[in-house]
């Protein structure tokens, strides 16, 4: 296993790095499914012990994940294991009884709440969840300020912002000045890694990495859901409904994964391999976070590490999908 820097710090993560999402189960958030299906513990912790065995240095987490239920799971399947973990979690999407989700009392209670599911001291990557910080950003300056502090307080190691568009980090970053960035960013989504594209320019211009979420498109690039038969999920599991899954969606990715399969080979590890690796061509990521559910899938995933594809695969990647 491979370890990359976060941007101009001394810390480094994994190459395969693991999101925990999939942790939290069914959950909603102002009425709209933002969970999964509902996890087993048992093999979760099966699956996190073996990732660390293997080398797996980085878990990301959020307090809206099960509302704060993933956290907690995270926990105990990391109880007793002799090194050092680096843990990341988020604020901005729980927002609780608060006027908005960054309000600076808030952004206070839910780390100190994060530290305690996680029975941590500090956590190392502290994220901001998203760029919405309310009309004309009236509550940007008091959530800066407040995650500064906490900073001061050695309460967070690492400032990062996660957000889903080049507008959001063209104008936050420069106030917020987050350590690392962290958006959604696959083969069929390269917005944020594609060179000369502004994301890419931006951290090359202050020094910064991207955490890349959502490398497998929740199983899609593993060409996992039959698109003659299209995947039906529970109330809770933030697939549910979206077009993304149904028949002639499924349609056309399957069809490009039909070539990819023809360069690269047929199997979910082949699979897994080449949309992993595709992102770890970019110089600016410093790893994808691979959602899991057992101890098959990060079997895969880690299966992953090591094998690069060559840019000139990754410029035929980037191609093929953005037909």
């Amino acid at each position: 296993m491979d370890y990359r820097k976060v941007g101009k710090t001394d810390v480094k993560v994994s190459e395969i790095s693991l999101g925990c999402w999939t942790m939290g189960g069914p959950n909603w958030n102002r009425g709209n499914s933002i969970g999964w299906a509902e996890p087993n513990e048992k093999e979760v912790i099966e699956a996190v012990h073996y990732a660390v065995e293997q080398g797996v240095n980085h878990f990301d987490n959020a307090d809206v994940y099960g509302d704060g239920r993933a956290e907690r799971m995270l926990q105990r399947a990391l109880e007793g294991v002799g090194r050092d973990i680096i843990i990341s979690t988020k604020v901005g999407h729980f927002q609780g009884t608060a006027p908005h989700a960054y309000t600076p009392l808030h952004i206070r209670q839910q780390c100190e709440q994060s530290l305690a599911n996680l029975k941590r001291e500090c956590i190392d990557i502290y994220y901001f969840h998203h760029g919405d910080f309310g009309e004309n950003d009236m509550y940007l300056e008091g959530a800066v300020e407040t995650v500064r502090a906490l900073r001061k307080e050695g309460k967070i190691r690492l400032l990062g912002l996660s957000a889903y568009g080049n507008d959001d980090f063209a104008r936050l970053v420069p106030v917020i000045e987050p350590d690392v960035l962290q958006a959604h960013a696959s083969m069929m989504f390269d917005n944020m890694v594609r060179p000369g594209n502004p994301v890419p320019e931006l951290m090359k211009k202050r020094g910064l990495s991207l955490v890349a979420f959502s490398p497998l498109e929740r199983g899609l690039l593993l060409d996992k859901f039959d698109p003659k038969n299209p995947p039906e999920f529970p109330e809770g599991d933030n697939r549910r409904g979206k077009e993304l899954y149904g028949g002639s969606s499924l349609a056309k990715v399957h069809a490009k994964l039909a070539k990819v399969k023809e360069r690269f080979g047929k199997t979910t590890e082949d699979l897994a391999r080449v949309a992993i690796q595709f992102l770890l061509a970019h110089e600016y990521v410093c790893c994808p976070i691979v959602g899991f559910r057992n101890l098959r899938q990060v079997k895969v995933d880690i299966a992953a590490a090591g094998k690069p594809v060559s840019q000139s695969d990754a410029a035929w990647l980037r191609e093929l999908f953005t037909e």
